[in-house]
């Protein structure tokens, strides 16, 4: 599965994804995107994986497009690419596993995007974040106008958007962006010490959790109460639920089977 601009590699019930064009930043190509999306196929159905890790080779997570195709792109070029970006961000918000971006240096443009359609986003405390597009005349692409109001309140979105300038790691935590912050010798080890507990965790609840939470965001009160009641009554008969409560009861941690 893996091709020249993505690594993927599965262990521990994990799935590590690492954008492998360093000498461009790890910015986008069509290659990337198709093997980013061939790899979240994969994951939706591999029992081998629970939970998908997206990181950056070299000096940055990703620089987002690749200014060398910027200036000459005609409109059905953009159109096409930005419609392949499309249908990965799709994919890995209807990805019922946890998709967790590890970012160190720049996550900048598109890549920042990519970073937001995961789920958790742990981060090296140097890195910075930027939403770079109007400074080349564009707006944002990549699900960012749908992901950041969302996380940080709109009034700080445009301010992001139009300034496009850089805010850092401690900022970004602060604002609601990143999960967790490590040193940045310490990100790797601890982002797949994270990803392999979570792993361990019940798949088939945090399924629905994923899913659920995102649901919140354009449903009422009314619709998720009666979608919490009808998921409840159909994951109480889990393997995973009934083992939970018998280590509980024993006192000790339980063994999820994803079942």
């Amino acid at each position: 599965m893996a091709n020249q601009d993505l690594i993927v590699h599965v262990e521990n019930k994990v799935m590590s994804l690492t954008l492998n064009r360093p000498e461009a930043l790890n910015a986008f190509s069509p290659e990337m995107i198709s093997g980013l999306q061939a790899a979240i196929e994969d994951a939706k159905t591999n029992e081998d994986v629970r939970v998908v890790v997206i990181s950056g080779a070299g000096r940055s997570f990703s620089a987002g497009g690749d200014v060398k195709n910027m200036g000459v792109a005609e409109p059905v070029d953009a159109y096409n690419h930005i419609g392949r970006l499309n249908e990965l961000i799709l994919a890995m918000k209807e990805l019922e596993k946890p998709i967790i971006a590890s970012v160190h240096g720049f996550a900048a443009g598109a890549g920042f995007n990519l970073a937001l359609a995961t789920d958790l986003i742990l981060a090296a405390e140097e890195s910075k974040f930027v939403l770079s597009f109007s400074k080349v005349g564009l707006i944002s692409d990549g699900g960012g106008l749908y992901f950041l109001p969302r996380l940080v309140g709109v009034h700080r979105a445009k301010e992001l958007l139009l300034n496009a300038d850089p805010i850092d790691a401690k900022r970004a935590k602060e604002w609601g962006i990143v999960n967790q912050l490590y040193p940045q010798e310490q990100l790797q080890e601890e982002t797949i010490r994270y990803a392999t507990q979570l792993a361990q965790g019940p798949s088939k609840a945090f399924g629905f959790i994923k899913k659920m939470t995102d649901q919140a965001l354009t449903s009422n009160l009314a619709e998720i109460l009666e979608q919490e009641r009808i998921t409840q009554a159909m994951i109480v008969t889990t393997k995973d639920h009934k083992e939970g409560v018998r280590a509980f009861k024993e006192k000790r941690t339980p063994n999820f089977q994803g079942e």
